[in-house]
C-alpha cells in the first residue's frame, strides 16, 4: 500500500482535527472577510468557511476570491455594501476521517484550492489545506528531492507592472504569488489584500486602483533558497515552520502545493504505527 492509499486517520492519527476552521456569516461584509484573510491566509488556513444562518457551511472565500472581485470591482463599494454570500465559491470539498490521500488530492486538483473541511468531535469542522499536509511530509521515506520535482515556468512580474496586471497574471496562470523578475522575492494575493487592508483603507480613499504601479506601499516578502539536493520530508518539515512557506533554487520556486502532489508517488513509505 503507497501513502496516497492511506487514509487521513491513519496519516494524522493525533492531529487530523487539530486545526478547525475559520467561518463568517454570508451576509457579513466583504470588507470583514478580508480584515480576517489577511491573519490567516497560509499561516493558518487558506480560507473562510462561510456558513448560512444556521451555521451551515456553504462555501469558500479566500484571497482569490477577493482579488478576482476586485479586478472585476476596483473600488470601495465592493468591500463596504458587497456580502460574502455573493462573492463565494460553493465548490467545498468535505471529507471524512476515512478518505484517503489520493481521494482528497484528487479533490483538490479538480478545485484548484488546497483546502478542505472535516467534521470533528465537538460538532463543528476542522480545516484540512496543504499546510496540514506538510505534516505527512515532514515523516514521509522517500528519496525524492526537490530536483525530481515537475518542472514548472516561473511567473514573474516587473517593477513597471500595475496591480491591474499583477492580479490578471496571476488570475490567468492559477498562482497565488508572482516571483519579482530576476530576485529572490514575491508578491502574493496575501500581500494585496493586506495592503488594501491596512493601507489603503479597503480603497475608500484611492481612485484606478488596477492603474497603481507596483510601489509602496506595496512590499514585498522573500523567498528562502534552499538546495537542489533537499529532501522531500526536509522541505515538508522547512515549509511547516515557514511563516508564509515558499522556496527556490536557482532555476525553480516551491509551494507546499508541490508537495502534496508529490505525496502521489509510489516511491514514498510512511510508518503509521
Amino acid at each position: 500500500m503507497t501513502i496516497a492509499d492511506l487514509t487521513l486517520s491513519q496519516l494524522l492519527p493525533l492531529s487530523l482535527t487539530s486545526t478547525p476552521s475559520v467561518s463568517i456569516q454570508e451576509d457579513n461584509k466583504v470588507w470583514i472577510a478580508t480584515g480576517m484573510l489577511v491573519h490567516y491566509l497560509e499561516s493558518f488556513t487558506d480560507s473562510l468557511v462561510v456558513t448560512d444562518k444556521k451555521n451551515m457551511p456553504i462555501g469558500l472565500v479566500g484571497g482569490i476570491e477577493i482579488i478576482k472581485n476586485i479586478f472585476e470591482n476596483p473600488s470601495s463599494d465592493f468591500f463596504d455594501k458587497e456580502t460574502v454570500g455573493n462573492i463565494v465559491d460553493e465548490d467545498l470539498v468535505r471529507v471524512s476521517s476515512d478518505t484517503n490521500l489520493r481521494e482528497l488530492l484528487e479533490k483538490w486538483q479538480a478545485t484548484h484550492r488546497a483546502f478542505s473541511i472535516l467534521p470533528n468531535s465537538y460538532g463543528g469542522y476542522s480545516a484540512v489545506s496543504a499546510r496540514k499536509l506538510l505534516e505527512i511530509g515532514a515523516n514521509c521515506k522517500t528519496d525524492i528531492t526537490i530536483s525530481d520535482l515537475p518542472y514548472k515556468d516561473i511567473i514573474s512580474f516587473q517593477y513597471d507592472d500595475t496591480i491591474g496586471q499583477i492580479i490578471n497574471s496571476m488570475m490567468t496562470n492559477h498562482t497565488r504569488k508572482l516571483v519579482f523578475k530576476n530576485s529572490s522575492s514575491f508578491i502574493s494575493d496575501r500581500i494585496i489584500i493586506q495592503t488594501i487592508a491596512q493601507e489603503l483603507n479597503y480603497l475608500r480613499d484611492t481612485e484606478n486602483f488596477l492603474d497603481m504601479k507596483f510601489k509602496e506601499p506595496f512590499k514585498l516578502a522573500d523567498i528562502k533558497s534552499v538546495s537542489e539536493d533537499l529532501n522531500l520530508a526536509e522541505l515538508s518539515k522547512l515549509m511547516f515552520g515557514m511563516l508564509h512557506p515558499y522556496v527556490m533554487t536557482r532555476e525553480q520556486v516551491y509551494t507546499p502545493w508541490d508537495v502534496c502532489m508529490a505525496l502521489l508517488s509510489d516511491e514514498i513509505s510512511y510508518d503509521t504505527d
